[in-house]
C-alpha cells in the first residue's frame, strides 16, 4: 500500500494544516474500501497497475484536494458578466477612440521630429503598437483589480443578492426619441444658423483696426452648404418634436445630413480656406507664413476629421438597418411619454 500512502501524502500537501488531517482520514478510507470492494469481486488482490489505475481514475492530487476546498475565484460567475461589460466599455470608449488618434496623428505628422522615410514610419508604428498593448493592458488589469476587490466583498456581504425587482427600469420603446433632446438640438441648430448668416456671410470674416481675417473665395461654397445642412437638422428637429419615434426614413434622412456634414467639413480641412490674416505690427511676409501654417495644420487634422466622419456614418447606418428591421412605426399619437405604445382609440359609432 505504498502507492497509497504517497498518494495521500501528495494530495495533503495542498490542503490547509488545519483540515488536512481529517479529510486524508476520510480519503483514505474512502480509497481503501474501493480497493477492498474490487479484491473481493476479483477474487485475489490488486495488483501495482490496478491500484495506480484507480488513482489515477480519481485524479492527479491537485484536483483532488480541490473539490475538498471551497471554490475561490478571482472574478466570479455572479460578477463575470458584468466585468466583461465593462472591458467593453473600456475598449469602445478609451483605447478605439485612443488608437483612432493615434493613427490620425501618424497619417498627419509621421514626417516631423526626424521620422522621415519608411524607418521612420515603422518607428513611431512600432512605437505607438507597444504604447497601445501597454494601455490595454494597464487598463485591464485597472478593471480587473476592481472587480477581484469586489468579488471578496460580495463573498463577505452578499450585496448583489439584496435587490428590489420594482426597481427595475421600465422597458424603452426603441423608437422613442426624447423630446427633450429633440428641443435642444432645434434650439442649437436655430441659434448656429442665426449667427451663421450673421457673421460668416462674406469672406471677409473680420475687419477691425486690430486683426483683419478673409478667407478664401470659395468660401461661399462652404458658407451655403453649411447653412443649408442646418435648416435641414433644424427641418428634422421640428418632425422629430412632434413625431417622436424614429422611422427608417427619418434614420436615413439623418444618415444622409451627417454624411453631408462630415463630407463638407472634411473638405474644408483641405481647401486652404484661410487667404488672408493681418495683425498688428506684423510684417505682411510673417502675416502670410501665419495664414500658410494655419491652413497646413488644418489639412493635418483631416485624418481625424475623417475617422469621427466615418464612425458618425457608421453609428447612423446601423440605425437605418435596425429601424428597417424593427416592425412599422406607431402612428402619430400613440406613443405616450413613457416610451410605451397605447393601443389605438376607441371611435365611437
Amino acid at each position: 500500500m505504498e502507492l497509497i500512502d504517497r498518494y495521500l501524502h501528495a494530495v495533503k500537501f495542498w490542503l490547509p494544516n488545519e483540515q488536512a488531517d481529517d479529510i486524508i482520514a476520510e480519503l483514505s478510507e474512502d480509497i481503501r474500501a474501493e480497493i477492498e470492494e474490487r479484491e473481493s469481486s476479483l477474487g485475489r488482490d490488486l495488483t501495482t497497475e490496478e491500484i495506480s489505475g484507480l488513482l489515477r481514475e480519481r485524479g492527479r492530487p491537485v484536483l483532488v484536494a480541490n473539490r475538498y476546498l471551497p471554490q475561490q475565484h478571482l472574478i466570479g460567475p455572479v460578477l463575470f458578466p458584468i466585468y466583461k461589460f465593462v472591458l467593453k466599455i473600456v475598449a469602445l470608449c478609451y483605447l478605439v477612440p485612443w488608437f483612432l488618434v493615434w493613427i490620425g496623428l501618424i497619417a498627419a505628422g509621421a514626417d516631423q521630429g526626424g521620422t522621415r522615410g519608411p524607418h521612420g514610419w515603422a518607428a513611431t508604428v512600432g512605437s505607438m503598437w507597444g504604447s497601445l498593448w501597454f494601455t490595454a493592458f494597464i487598463s485591464a488589469g485597472v478593471v480587473t483589480l476592481v472587480f477581484a476587490c469586489l468579488e471578496r466583498a460580495e463573498a463577505k456581504s452578499h450585496f448583489l443578492r439584496t435587490w428590489d425587482p420594482v426597481k427595475l427600469p421600465a422597458v424603452r420603446n426603441p423608437r422613442l426619441i426624447s423630446r427633450a433632446s429633440t428641443g435642444i438640438e432645434l434650439a442649437v441648430s436655430m441659434l448656429v444658423s442665426v449667427w451663421w448668416a450673421e457673421n460668416l456671410s462674406s469672406p471677409v470674416v473680420l475687419h477691425r483696426p486690430a486683426a483683419t481675417i478673409v478667407f478664401a473665395p470659395w468660401w461661399n461654397y462652404y458658407f451655403w452648404g453649411f447653412l443649408s445642412l442646418s435648416f435641414a437638422a433644424a427641418a428634422l428637429a421640428c418632425v422629430n418634436l412632434m413625431r417622436p419615434y424614429w422611422t427608417a426614413i427619418r434614420a436615413a434622412a439623418r444618415l444622409v445630413l451627417d454624411g453631408a456634414g462630415a463630407t463638407l467639413f472634411c473638405c474644408l480641412l483641405k481647401a486652404n480656406i484661410l487667404a488672408e490674416i493681418v495683425l498688428p505690427n506684423v510684417p505682411p511676409e510673417k502675416s502670410h507664413a501665419i495664414a500658410a501654417a494655419i491652413n497646413l495644420w488644418a489639412a493635418r487634422t483631416l485624418p481625424a476629421g475623417v475617422v469621427v466622419g466615418v464612425a458618425i456614418v457608421t453609428i447612423d447606418a446601423f440605425r437605418v438597418v435596425r429601424f428597417r428591421n424593427l416592425r412599422p412605426a406607431p402612428p402619430a399619437g400613440f406613443l405616450n411619454t413613457v416610451g410605451r405604445i397605447d393601443p389605438p382609440p376607441q371611435t365611437s359609432k
